[in-house]
């Protein structure tokens, strides 16, 4: 009996757990006629220099609630050949598409086109054929990727290899390159945050990316930077493959990396407005404070700073909202009033170098 009741409850353990890879709460609320997209679009397996098959990228990915994913395999840099022969470069985008069949993900081809600074190392996925990127000088390889109407991006521009500084910055032939619509995007985070590379995502009109860059297990290596990947959101028109690439072609993008949120104010503001609810204001009886709650309903704390033009009772204009929770706050307004305009910085959402997004709201009184 007792091995039975043993078995019983490993079976619900294992249920549970299994049900839970499968049904994670969205992170954020999508924005009115808006989806927000999850993707990660930079990912390596055994076929180039990652350490996992391909069928536990799609895993992973669902375990974590990803919408999408890009296979990015280099194509030159090949450390497994001795083990592993890889004369098809779509070979391990094959072998993820199939295991996620029938399952809640995308998975679309693509490709790293590995050289040394300039250019550097770049993606392009949405491609349709990896092999043919696969030339003697790197910019034969863009160019193909352009011809196969790919979404194009630098990879990891501060990385200390090709930038010993750390500071991500453009030669001469990456301008070219912009110039001709040949690059469409920039990572802002591979791993860490770069300020500079979302500095030259913002002067160029470049699409603000951040992505795992994954060669391990997933869990294990994101249990250091803030519990999960690096992840890009798409404002997408719809949940189909032509929305959100074209989402992507139009800057339409968010980043979440650890706590924060990075991307550009058009596209930040209709996520907090969607994700940041306030109450009705009332006033404490017989008093002119105002009470306020605020809701927040996603996945990350909100770090505000109220810089209306009263003062708090009872807190610091600098606050925290937890990730689906709520804050009550207490404001003196001098006099009774019909209305009042809520204003706010938000310190964890940033829109360029020590620049966080302002967003406000008008609030009336019963």
């Amino acid at each position: 009996m007792k091995k039975l009741i043993l078995l019983l409850g490993c079976f619900i353990l294992f249920l549970s757990f299994n049900l839970s890879l499968f049904s994670q709460e969205k992170f954020f609320k999508n924005p009115k006629n808006t989806f927000l997209i999850s993707t990660d679009l930079h990912i390596h397996t055994v076929f180039s220099d990652g350490f996992v098959w391909p069928n536990l990228r799609v895993d992973e990915a669902l375990r974590e609630g990803l919408d999408l994913i890009s296979i990015t395999d280099h194509l030159e840099y090949q450390p497994h050949k001795g083990d592993i022969l890889n004369p098809d470069k779509n070979r391990s985008f094959e072998i993820a598409k199939k295991f996620a069949q029938g399952k809640e993900l995308n998975v679309v081809l693509g490709a790293e086109i590995t050289r040394s600074m300039p250019p550097g190392h770049l993606n392009a996925v949405f491609i349709t054929d990896a092999n043919l990127l696969l030339h003697k000088d790197s910019i034969s390889g863009i160019i193909e990727a352009n011809k196969q109407n790919a979404f194009v991006f630098m990879n990891h521009p501060n990385w200390w290899p090709g930038r010993p500084s750390g500071i991500a910055r453009l030669e001469p032939i990456h301008e070219e390159l912009i110039k001709k619509k040949f690059i469409h995007g920039i990572e802002v985070v591979n791993v860490g945050l770069s300020i500079e590379a979302l500095e030259i995502a913002i002067e160029n009109n470049l699409t603000i990316l951040g992505t795992s860059d994954v060669h391990g297990i997933a869990t294990w290596e994101f249990e250091q930077y803030g519990g999960h990947r690096p992840i890009t959101f798409v404002l997408s028109e719809g949940n189909d493959l032509t929305s959100i690439k074209n989402g992507l072609f139009e800057g339409k993008t968010m980043v979440w990396y650890k706590d924060l949120i990075i991307g550009k104010q058009e596209n930040l503001l209709p996520v907090i407005d969607s994700n940041l609810e306030f109450s009705q204001p009332t006033y404490i009886e017989n008093t002119k404070i105002a009470l306020v709650n605020l809701s927040n309903l996603s996945s990350i704390p909100l770090v505000l700073n109220y810089n209306g033009k009263f003062t708090l009772h009872e807190d610091d204009k600098i606050f925290i909202i937890p990730p689906r929770g709520s804050k009550e706050i207490k404001i003196k307004t001098i006099e009774l009033l019909k209305k009042i305009n809520m204003n706010f910085e938000i310190f964890n959402a940033i829109i360029g170098k020590d620049q966080y997004l302002r967003f406000s709201k008008t609030l009336n009184f019963e």
